[in-house]
């Protein structure tokens, strides 16, 4: 599959990136997963205060910075599903089918509800 071998480059990057430096030893799943939840906070700020419309129609330089820290979002989880030994194509995909199970068609299209309000 192209993606899994695209995913595993990017993985040996980022490891290196990161061997490089020697930053492996602050690399355990506790901060990596305090990483995550700051950077995704950093990208949430982006759209702090902003209506749907204005959220739609940022300009290039918020683009970027989202573009960032999404970047950074992913580097995380790559490091932590790395650290923990997970697959992520693999979790991502098990959830999807749990999610259609949850969330069918027939109960859920065109509403925002959770799984277990109907």
């Amino acid at each position: 599959m192209r993606r899994t071998s695209e995913l595993e480059k990017l993985k040996e990057k980022i490891m290196d990136f990161r061997n490089k430096r020697n930053w492996a030893q602050y690399h355990d799943p506790k901060n990596i997963a305090e990483a995550i939840s700051i950077k995704a906070s950093e990208f949430l700020e982006n759209f702090l205060w902003k209506t749907k419309e204005e959220s739609r129609n940022l300009d290039k330089e918020k683009i970027q910075d989202i573009k960032d820290e999404i970047a950074d979002v992913l580097i995380y989880l790559i490091v932590l599903s790395k650290e923990l030994n997970i697959d992520l194509l693999k979790a991502a995909d098990e959830k999807l089918k749990k999610n259609s199970k949850k969330y069918s068609v027939d109960k859920v299209k065109g509403r925002s509800k959770k799984y277990d309000e109907y």
